[in-house]
Protein backbone atom coordinates (compact mmCIF):
# COMPACT_ATOMS: atom_id res chain seq x y z
CA UNK A 1 0.00 0.00 0.00
CA UNK A 2 1.17 3.45 -0.95
CA UNK A 3 0.41 6.42 0.76
CA UNK A 4 0.00 9.96 -0.83
CA UNK A 5 2.51 12.23 0.22
CA UNK A 6 2.56 16.08 -0.62
CA UNK A 7 5.51 17.87 -1.12
CA UNK A 8 5.73 19.36 1.95
CA UNK A 9 6.10 15.98 3.85
CA UNK A 10 2.54 15.57 5.28
CA UNK A 11 -0.16 12.64 4.82
CA UNK A 12 -3.12 12.88 4.80
CA UNK A 13 -5.22 11.57 7.73
CA UNK A 14 -7.95 9.82 5.60
CA UNK A 15 -5.16 8.27 3.49
CA UNK A 16 -4.43 6.18 6.95
CA UNK A 17 -5.03 2.72 6.77
CA UNK A 18 -7.87 1.70 9.46
CA UNK A 19 -6.97 0.24 12.36
CA UNK A 20 -8.62 -3.01 13.50
CA UNK A 21 -8.41 -4.57 16.74
CA UNK A 22 -9.23 -7.79 16.49
CA UNK A 23 -8.89 -8.93 20.70
CA UNK A 24 -11.28 -7.64 23.61
CA UNK A 25 -10.64 -5.51 25.62
CA UNK A 26 -8.85 -6.41 28.74
CA UNK A 27 -9.93 -4.23 31.25
CA UNK A 28 -13.51 -4.35 30.26
CA UNK A 29 -13.93 -7.94 28.95
CA UNK A 30 -16.77 -9.24 26.62
CA UNK A 31 -19.76 -7.79 26.99
CA UNK A 32 -22.26 -9.11 29.53
CA UNK A 33 -25.15 -11.05 28.07
CA UNK A 34 -28.56 -9.27 29.12
CA UNK A 35 -29.78 -11.10 32.38
CA UNK A 36 -32.59 -13.30 31.62
CA UNK A 37 -36.30 -12.80 33.01
CA UNK A 38 -37.27 -15.40 36.23
CA UNK A 39 -39.11 -17.66 34.85
CA UNK A 40 -42.20 -18.28 37.16
CA UNK A 41 -41.48 -21.71 40.08
CA UNK A 42 -45.15 -23.05 39.33
CA UNK A 43 -44.09 -26.37 41.08
CA UNK A 44 -42.47 -24.71 44.23
CA UNK A 45 -45.59 -22.84 44.70
CA UNK A 46 -47.93 -25.83 44.03
CA UNK A 47 -45.62 -27.79 47.02
CA UNK A 48 -46.66 -24.75 49.04
CA UNK A 49 -50.71 -24.44 48.42
CA UNK A 50 -50.50 -28.19 49.19
CA UNK A 51 -49.07 -27.90 52.09
CA UNK A 52 -50.73 -24.92 53.81
CA UNK A 53 -54.11 -27.16 52.67
CA UNK A 54 -52.55 -30.31 54.44
CA UNK A 55 -52.39 -27.68 57.39
CA UNK A 56 -55.49 -25.79 57.17
CA UNK A 57 -58.03 -28.26 55.81
CA UNK A 58 -58.59 -30.48 59.15
CA UNK A 59 -58.77 -26.94 60.90
CA UNK A 60 -61.25 -25.92 58.74
CA UNK A 61 -63.18 -29.11 59.07
CA UNK A 62 -62.67 -29.06 62.79
CA UNK A 63 -64.45 -25.68 62.73
CA UNK A 64 -67.54 -26.11 60.40
CA UNK A 65 -67.91 -29.75 62.15
CA UNK A 66 -68.40 -27.78 65.18
CA UNK A 67 -71.69 -26.41 63.71
CA UNK A 68 -73.09 -29.41 62.23
CA UNK A 69 -75.72 -31.67 63.95
CA UNK A 70 -75.19 -35.40 64.04
CA UNK A 71 -76.61 -36.30 61.15
CA UNK A 72 -74.72 -33.62 58.52
CA UNK A 73 -71.50 -35.13 60.02
CA UNK A 74 -72.08 -38.60 58.48
CA UNK A 75 -73.95 -37.56 55.18
CA UNK A 76 -72.30 -39.03 51.95
CA UNK A 77 -70.95 -36.94 49.89
CA UNK A 78 -69.60 -34.87 52.24
CA UNK A 79 -71.22 -31.89 53.38
CA UNK A 80 -68.80 -29.11 54.40
CA UNK A 81 -71.02 -26.10 55.06
CA UNK A 82 -73.18 -26.70 58.01
CA UNK A 83 -77.08 -26.35 57.77
CA UNK A 84 -77.12 -23.41 60.17
CA UNK A 85 -74.16 -21.79 62.39
CA UNK A 86 -76.24 -22.63 65.58
CA UNK A 87 -74.14 -22.50 68.75
CA UNK A 88 -75.69 -25.90 70.29
CA UNK A 89 -72.73 -27.82 69.92
CA UNK A 90 -70.79 -25.54 72.16
CA UNK A 91 -73.58 -25.30 74.72
CA UNK A 92 -73.81 -29.42 74.63
CA UNK A 93 -69.92 -29.35 75.23
CA UNK A 94 -69.97 -26.75 78.26
CA UNK A 95 -72.69 -28.64 79.98
CA UNK A 96 -71.48 -32.46 79.50
CA UNK A 97 -68.08 -31.56 81.31
CA UNK A 98 -66.66 -29.28 83.75
CA UNK A 99 -64.93 -26.95 81.04
CA UNK A 100 -64.15 -24.43 83.38
CA UNK A 101 -61.98 -26.28 85.56
CA UNK A 102 -60.17 -27.80 82.80
CA UNK A 103 -59.55 -24.42 81.67
CA UNK A 104 -58.42 -23.73 84.89
CA UNK A 105 -56.39 -25.99 85.59
CA UNK A 106 -54.53 -26.16 82.16
CA UNK A 107 -54.22 -21.91 82.83
CA UNK A 108 -52.34 -22.61 85.90
CA UNK A 109 -50.31 -25.39 84.69
CA UNK A 110 -49.39 -23.79 81.10
CA UNK A 111 -48.59 -20.33 83.01
CA UNK A 112 -46.72 -21.71 85.63
CA UNK A 113 -44.66 -24.22 83.76
CA UNK A 114 -43.97 -22.03 80.77
CA UNK A 115 -42.40 -19.23 83.39
CA UNK A 116 -40.55 -22.00 85.35
CA UNK A 117 -39.30 -23.48 81.82
CA UNK A 118 -37.73 -19.88 80.59
CA UNK A 119 -36.73 -18.90 83.71
CA UNK A 120 -34.78 -21.95 84.36
CA UNK A 121 -33.31 -21.79 80.80
CA UNK A 122 -32.05 -18.14 81.36
CA UNK A 123 -30.54 -18.84 84.33
CA UNK A 124 -28.48 -22.54 82.91
CA UNK A 125 -27.62 -20.98 79.49
CA UNK A 126 -26.04 -17.80 81.18
CA UNK A 127 -23.66 -19.89 83.41
CA UNK A 128 -23.18 -21.64 80.91
CA UNK A 129 -21.33 -19.14 78.38
CA UNK A 130 -20.75 -16.51 80.80
CA UNK A 131 -19.42 -18.91 84.05
CA UNK A 132 -16.16 -20.09 84.17
CA UNK A 133 -16.45 -23.54 86.48
CA UNK A 134 -15.35 -27.04 85.63
CA UNK A 135 -16.71 -29.36 83.39
CA UNK A 136 -18.48 -26.67 81.37
CA UNK A 137 -18.29 -28.02 78.10
CA UNK A 138 -19.31 -31.71 79.34
CA UNK A 139 -22.54 -30.56 81.42
CA UNK A 140 -23.52 -28.43 78.11
CA UNK A 141 -22.74 -31.83 76.31
CA UNK A 142 -25.15 -33.58 78.68
CA UNK A 143 -27.62 -30.88 77.54
CA UNK A 144 -27.73 -31.54 74.15
CA UNK A 145 -27.80 -35.22 74.70
CA UNK A 146 -31.14 -34.76 76.55
CA UNK A 147 -32.76 -33.31 73.42
CA UNK A 148 -31.93 -36.86 71.85
CA UNK A 149 -33.77 -38.53 74.74
CA UNK A 150 -37.80 -39.17 74.16
CA UNK A 151 -39.28 -37.98 77.23
CA UNK A 152 -41.71 -40.86 77.44
CA UNK A 153 -38.39 -42.48 78.41
CA UNK A 154 -38.48 -41.09 81.96
CA UNK A 155 -42.41 -41.54 83.01
CA UNK A 156 -42.38 -44.80 85.14
CA UNK A 157 -38.91 -42.97 86.82
CA UNK A 158 -40.98 -39.48 87.59
CA UNK A 159 -44.80 -41.08 88.12
CA UNK A 160 -42.86 -43.54 90.70
CA UNK A 161 -41.51 -40.80 92.56
CA UNK A 162 -44.62 -38.21 92.18
CA UNK A 163 -46.51 -41.09 94.05
CA UNK A 164 -44.14 -41.62 96.40
CA UNK A 165 -44.37 -37.73 97.60
CA UNK A 166 -48.46 -38.26 97.08
CA UNK A 167 -48.58 -35.67 95.16
CA UNK A 168 -50.98 -37.57 92.42
CA UNK A 169 -54.13 -35.00 91.45
CA UNK A 170 -51.67 -31.91 92.47
CA UNK A 171 -50.59 -29.27 90.53
CA UNK A 172 -46.89 -29.53 91.44
CA UNK A 173 -47.20 -33.13 90.73
CA UNK A 174 -48.54 -31.63 86.71
CA UNK A 175 -46.04 -29.29 86.73
CA UNK A 176 -42.38 -29.98 88.38
CA UNK A 177 -41.42 -33.10 87.16
CA UNK A 178 -41.57 -31.14 83.03
CA UNK A 179 -39.54 -28.51 83.99
CA UNK A 180 -35.98 -29.44 82.97
CA UNK A 181 -35.76 -27.87 79.57
CA UNK A 182 -33.22 -28.57 77.24
CA UNK A 183 -34.15 -26.94 74.57
CA UNK A 184 -34.78 -23.36 75.96
CA UNK A 185 -31.39 -23.92 77.47
CA UNK A 186 -29.72 -25.01 73.79
CA UNK A 187 -31.32 -21.84 72.52
CA UNK A 188 -30.51 -19.84 75.08
CA UNK A 189 -27.24 -20.63 74.70
CA UNK A 190 -26.56 -20.30 70.82
CA UNK A 191 -28.36 -16.43 71.31
CA UNK A 192 -25.80 -15.20 74.58
CA UNK A 193 -22.87 -16.62 72.09
CA UNK A 194 -23.94 -13.56 69.38
CA UNK A 195 -24.28 -11.17 72.04
CA UNK A 196 -21.59 -8.33 72.74
CA UNK A 197 -19.47 -9.18 75.65
CA UNK A 198 -18.57 -5.34 75.83
CA UNK A 199 -21.63 -4.57 77.54
CA UNK A 200 -21.41 -7.53 80.00
CA UNK A 201 -17.79 -5.91 80.82
CA UNK A 202 -18.66 -2.75 81.04
CA UNK A 203 -21.78 -3.43 83.70
CA UNK A 204 -19.18 -5.77 85.59
CA UNK A 205 -16.96 -2.99 85.55
CA UNK A 206 -19.49 -1.07 87.22
CA UNK A 207 -19.93 -3.04 90.62
CA UNK A 208 -23.17 -5.44 88.41
CA UNK A 209 -23.41 -8.78 89.79
CA UNK A 210 -24.40 -11.57 87.68
CA UNK A 211 -28.16 -11.71 88.80
CA UNK A 212 -28.52 -7.60 87.47
CA UNK A 213 -25.99 -8.43 84.39
CA UNK A 214 -28.90 -11.25 83.69
CA UNK A 215 -31.96 -9.57 84.15
CA UNK A 216 -31.22 -5.92 83.03
CA UNK A 217 -28.53 -6.26 80.35
CA UNK A 218 -29.56 -9.87 79.31
CA UNK A 219 -32.89 -10.49 79.12
CA UNK A 220 -33.69 -6.89 77.66
CA UNK A 221 -31.85 -7.34 74.02
CA UNK A 222 -33.03 -11.38 73.81
CA UNK A 223 -37.23 -10.78 73.86
CA UNK A 224 -37.21 -12.52 70.43
CA UNK A 225 -35.43 -15.42 71.36
CA UNK A 226 -37.41 -15.45 74.79
CA UNK A 227 -40.77 -15.36 72.67
CA UNK A 228 -39.72 -17.78 71.17
CA UNK A 229 -38.84 -20.21 73.65
CA UNK A 230 -41.90 -19.01 75.77
CA UNK A 231 -44.59 -19.68 72.49
CA UNK A 232 -42.95 -23.44 72.40
CA UNK A 233 -43.05 -23.79 76.21
CA UNK A 234 -47.04 -22.40 75.98
CA UNK A 235 -47.71 -24.93 72.97
CA UNK A 236 -46.16 -27.82 75.40
CA UNK A 237 -47.75 -27.52 78.74
CA UNK A 238 -51.07 -26.92 76.95
CA UNK A 239 -51.19 -29.78 74.74
CA UNK A 240 -49.62 -32.39 77.27
CA UNK A 241 -51.78 -35.14 77.24
CA UNK A 242 -49.94 -38.30 78.38
CA UNK A 243 -48.13 -37.04 81.97
CA UNK A 244 -51.83 -35.84 83.33
CA UNK A 245 -53.53 -38.69 82.17
CA UNK A 246 -51.39 -40.68 84.53
CA UNK A 247 -51.46 -38.27 87.57
CA UNK A 248 -54.86 -37.09 87.53
CA UNK A 249 -57.87 -39.23 87.81
CA UNK A 250 -60.27 -36.74 89.14
CA UNK A 251 -62.52 -34.42 86.97
CA UNK A 252 -61.52 -31.11 88.99
CA UNK A 253 -57.92 -31.42 88.59
CA UNK A 254 -57.94 -32.96 84.58
CA UNK A 255 -56.42 -30.52 82.01
CA UNK A 256 -58.71 -29.75 78.88
CA UNK A 257 -56.49 -32.53 77.35
CA UNK A 258 -57.77 -35.07 79.46
CA UNK A 259 -61.28 -33.40 79.91
CA UNK A 260 -61.58 -33.83 76.51
CA UNK A 261 -61.55 -37.08 76.26
CA UNK A 262 -64.65 -37.56 78.34
CA UNK A 263 -67.08 -36.28 75.69
CA UNK A 264 -65.85 -39.53 73.61
CA UNK A 265 -67.83 -41.91 75.27
CA UNK A 266 -70.14 -40.03 77.26
CA UNK A 267 -73.30 -41.10 76.21
CA UNK A 268 -71.87 -44.32 74.74
CA UNK A 269 -71.94 -42.77 71.14
CA UNK A 270 -69.52 -40.64 70.06
CA UNK A 271 -71.14 -36.61 69.12
CA UNK A 272 -68.91 -35.48 66.81
CA UNK A 273 -70.32 -31.94 66.31
CA UNK A 274 -70.13 -31.58 70.30
CA UNK A 275 -66.41 -33.43 70.75
CA UNK A 276 -65.15 -30.70 67.58
CA UNK A 277 -66.84 -27.99 69.45
CA UNK A 278 -64.66 -28.90 72.60
CA UNK A 279 -61.53 -29.35 70.28
CA UNK A 280 -61.83 -25.78 68.96
CA UNK A 281 -62.46 -24.40 72.64
CA UNK A 282 -59.36 -25.96 73.11
CA UNK A 283 -57.13 -24.81 70.07
CA UNK A 284 -58.31 -21.02 70.02
CA UNK A 285 -56.33 -20.02 73.02
CA UNK A 286 -52.92 -21.96 71.33
CA UNK A 287 -53.59 -19.74 68.15
CA UNK A 288 -54.49 -16.42 69.73
CA UNK A 289 -50.89 -17.03 71.82
CA UNK A 290 -49.21 -18.06 68.41
CA UNK A 291 -50.48 -14.95 66.67
CA UNK A 292 -49.45 -12.77 69.48
CA UNK A 293 -45.51 -13.74 69.59
CA UNK A 294 -45.47 -15.28 65.59
CA UNK A 295 -43.43 -11.44 65.00
CA UNK A 296 -41.20 -12.58 66.81
CA UNK A 297 -40.77 -16.25 66.36
CA UNK A 298 -38.39 -16.76 63.25
CA UNK A 299 -35.92 -14.01 64.67
CA UNK A 300 -35.51 -15.88 68.05
CA UNK A 301 -35.24 -19.31 66.50
CA UNK A 302 -32.26 -18.15 63.91
CA UNK A 303 -30.57 -15.97 66.63
CA UNK A 304 -27.16 -17.52 66.54
CA UNK A 305 -28.36 -20.57 64.01
CA UNK A 306 -24.95 -20.39 62.68
CA UNK A 307 -22.95 -19.55 66.17
CA UNK A 308 -20.91 -22.89 67.45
Amino acid sequence: MSLDVKSNGTVKLEDLPPLHNSSPDRRTGPAAPPPRRGRPRVGGYLMLLLAVAVMLLPLVWMLLASFKQRDEIYTVPIQWLPESFALSNYVGALAAVPFGNFFINSLITTMVGATLKIALGLTTAYAVVFLEFPFKKFIFGLVVFALLVPQQIVIIPNYTLVSDLGWINTYQGLILPGLASAFGTFLFRQHFLTLPISILEAAALDGASHWTRLWRFVVPISAPTIAAVALVSIVSEWNEYLWPLLVVDKAEMMTLPVGLTLLQNNDGVTNWGVLMAGTVLITVPVLVAFFLLQRRIVTGLTSGAVTG
